[in-house]
């Protein structure tokens, strides 16, 4: 392989390949774990949060959307915050991506471990680390054939987890049209209190910042002004009606308090509510869906953490290095290794609920900043009134005093690790 020092990558990522790559990120740990976490503290509630987290993520995806059509290069936030707000703030959303994503990235690693391992019977523990292993290696070489190779492979995991998806739908239709006395969902009776929706609220908020690889994929975009928001607009609306559907199904089917439940105790718990359908191999379809989704976000996060780091090598932020680019597949090949590399040692330690609560104060922080770069734009440079900067920003500082103490203790002190790299790495390139 000839490498070579490039500032600019491939744009072969249409419309439709742009859509499918957010659609990637956002149908997986979210549609198959966190509704259940938000079921868990909202009841049936979270139907509302559900909603409520679709018109946050909104907001800011018309951010990101309108930031990237401007400033269409890798790095998203990152590159934004440079742009239009300060190096230590673009530095600060870039280090707190790579953070909490490198993170997700290994629990859905070890997800797919256990839905496999689960499927065919073997034992978890025993195997699912090498498993794991197995699947972050075979989908780093996927990430290192080229973009449109990668696109190609990433449209066959989201058509079968969407498939996988609408049977589980229109497998639990008898359940919604069941007497209201004879299932055990009463949709808003049991919603608890106003915490635990806005809690919920920022919990699901998570499961919709998938759109937001569209922007950070922006240098590989053809016609990124038109395609990039139509991308990330057309991915949050089809996300919103997904998730509200299935939670709808599960909570018809086997309620608030049960679907919590198996969340927390189960390795598969839309895999557990589909054993109840009266269909032969319910089962087995949606651990099929539950194994592709985990893939495919695994697969995605590969591509945005490893542009992300990308950009901050070819700032100077991290090891240069780490911009090295393929002239054959226009790939970033050396931070997608590196990446991976992260990822595999993350796989040791990971834990779901403590990487998706780090996840949701991580990403409300990083879509605060992005909104904040959306409002400095010039009227000339906006698609979008100025109104949802605004709503989205105030929405992202909000739902992230509902986020769990621990976490913001935890986030913060990473934030302070990076700054003194950041101002580590300026002093450095002074002399």
């Amino acid at each position: 392989m000839s490498r070579v020092q490039s500032p600019g990558l491939r744009r072969e990522l249409g419309v439709f390949g742009a859509m499918m790559m957010g659609l990637g990120s956002i149908v997986g740990t979210g549609v198959f774990v966190s509704i259940g976490f938000a079921a868990e503290v909202a009841g049936s509630s979270v139907l509302l949060a559900i909603v409520f987290a679709s018109l946050v993520a909104m907001c800011n995806g018309l951010s990101s959307a309108q930031l990237a059509a401007n400033h269409p290069v890798s790095g998203g936030t990152y590159e934004y915050g440079y742009k239009w707000l300060s190096p230590r703030l673009g530095f600060t959303a870039g280090w707190m991506f790579m953070c909490a994503k490198s993170a997700s990235a290994a629990t859905a690693a070890l997800g797919f471990a256990g839905y496999l391992l689960n499927t065919i019977g073997y034992d978890q523990n025993e195997y699912r680390l090498s498993v794991a292993l197995i699947a972050l290696c075979a989908l780093t070489v996927v990430a290192l054939t080229g973009i449109q190779r990668t696109s190609r492979a990433n449209i066959l995991i989201v058509v079968v987890t969407l498939c996988s998806l609408m049977f589980f739908v229109l497998a639990g239709m008898p359940w919604v049209a069941a007497p209201a006395d004879e299932k055990p969902l009463k949709f808003f009776q049991e919603s608890g209190d106003g915490f635990g929706l806005l809690q919920a609220t920022a919990l699901m908020f998570v499961a919709y910042t998938g759109y937001g690889r569209i922007a950070t994929l922006g240098e590989e975009v053809r016609e990124p002004r038109r395609t990039i928001p139509l991308a990330v607009i057309c991915t949050l609306a089809v996300s919103m009606c997904l998730y509200f559907s299935v939670a709808y199904i599960a909570l018809a089917v086997v309620g608030a308090e049960t679907y919590g439940e198996l969340t927390r105790n189960q390795v598969a718990p839309l895999q557990a509510i589909a054993e109840k359908f009266p269909v032969s191999g319910a089962s087995l379809i949606l651990a099929i869906g539950a194994m592709t989704s985990m893939l495919g976000v695994l697969l995605n996060l590969l591509l945005g953490l490893s542009r992300v780091l990308f950009a901050m090598a070819r700032r100077g932020d991290m090891p240069h290095g780490l911009s090295a680019v393929s002239a054959e597949t226009g790939i970033p090949w050396s931070a997608t290794l590196v990446v991976s590399a992260i990822i595999g040692g993350l796989v040791l330690f990971s834990d779901v609920r403590v990487t998706w609560s780090f996840s949701a104060f991580t990403v409300l922080i990083y879509y605060a900043l992005t909104n904040i770069c959306a409002l400095r734009l010039a009227p000339q440079e906006r698609l979008f009134p100025i109104w949802p900067a605004w709503c989205g920003l105030g929405a992202c500082l909000f739902l992230a005093f509902w986020v769990n103490w621990g976490v913001w203790l935890v986030g913060l002190a990473l934030i302070g690790i990076g700054l003194v790299w950041h101002e580590l790495i300026s002093r450095r390139a002074k002399f």
